[in-house]
C-alpha cells in the first residue's frame, strides 16, 4: 500500500471513517490528468464518481458553438456532485469537466457509489454535502448572471478565483470573456477600470487582485 497516497487521501478527506478509506484504497482508481485535460464530455457516460485528490478542476457547459458557461470549480477534498447523480442514474452527462492544473483524482466505482450510502455514514453525509454545496453554488452563479450588469459579474467571477487559486488569476482576457459570454475587449476596459480604481493590476500574463470587497 502507498503510505503517502494513503496519507493524502486522509488529509483530503479526514471525514471518512477507516473501512471506508480501506475500500477506497483497495477498490478505487487513482488517476493523474495533466492541465488542460477534459475528464468530462456532453453526452458520455459516468461510470465512476469523482473525488479531487489534488490540483484544481473547472466544471461547466458548453453550447453548440463551443462557448463556455462556468458552473463551479473543484478543489481538493471535493466530489463532482453532478457525476455522482448521473452515476447513480445510469445517465450521461450534460456537463464539461477540465483540469485547470496538473490534478489527481479518485475514481470510485458506480456500484460502491449507491453501495457506500447505507455501509458508510461519513459517505452518506460527505454526498448530501457534496449537493448542497453545489446547489448553493449553482444558485449564486444563477443570481450573477440573472440580477447583475456585465461589471458585477467580472468582480463576482474574479471572487471565486480568488477563493480556489489565490490573488493571482492566470487567465487571458480572452479566457474571461468566453466564460462571461462577453468579447474581450468589453472584459479589458472592466479590467482597465478596476486597476484604476486599485482593486487590481494588471500584467502580462496574469491579474493580481488586492481588493475587491468593495464592489
Amino acid at each position: 500500500m502507498d503510505t503517502n497516497l494513503k496519507d493524502n487521501i486522509v488529509k483530503q478527506f479526514p471525514q471518512f471513517e477507516q473501512a471506508l478509506l480501506g475500500e477506497i484504497l483497495a477498490q478505487s482508481t487513482i488517476k493523474h490528468i495533466e492541465e488542460g485535460d477534459e475528464i468530462l464530455r456532453t453526452g458520455q457516460y459516468i461510470r465512476s464518481t469523482i473525488l479531487l485528490l489534488g490540483g484544481l478542476l473547472k466544471v461547466y457547459r458548453e453550447d453548440d458553438e463551443g462557448n463556455e458557461f462556468l458552473m463551479y470549480y473543484l478543489e481538493p477534498g471535493n466530489a463532482c456532485a453532478l457525476s455522482m447523480m448521473c452515476t447513480a442514474r445510469d445517465e450521461k452527462s450534460q456537463i464539461m469537466v477540465k483540469a485547470v492544473l496538473p490534478s489527481e483524482i479518485i475514481l470510485v466505482p458506480q456500484h460502491l457509489t449507491e453501495l457506500w450510502l447505507s455501509k458508510f455514514k461519513s459517505w452518506h453525509n460527505f454526498v448530501i454535502a457534496s449537493y448542497r454545496q453545489r446547489f448553493e453554488e449553482l444558485l449564486q452563479t444563477l443570481d450573477s448572471i440573472a440580477f447583475k450588469a456585465l461589471d458585477e459579474r467580472l468582480v463576482f467571477y474574479l471572487k471565486r478565483h480568488v477563493q480556489v487559486s489565490g490573488e493571482e488569476i492566470r487567465l487571458s482576457h480572452q479566457q474571461i470573456a468566453t466564460e462571461l459570454n462577453s468579447s474581450r475587449e468589453v472584459i479589458s476596459r472592466l479590467l482597465k477600470k478596476l486597476e484604476q480604481t486599485k482593486a487590481i493590476t494588471l500584467h502580462r500574463n496574469y491579474i493580481e487582485v488586492h481588493d475587491l470587497e468593495l464592489f
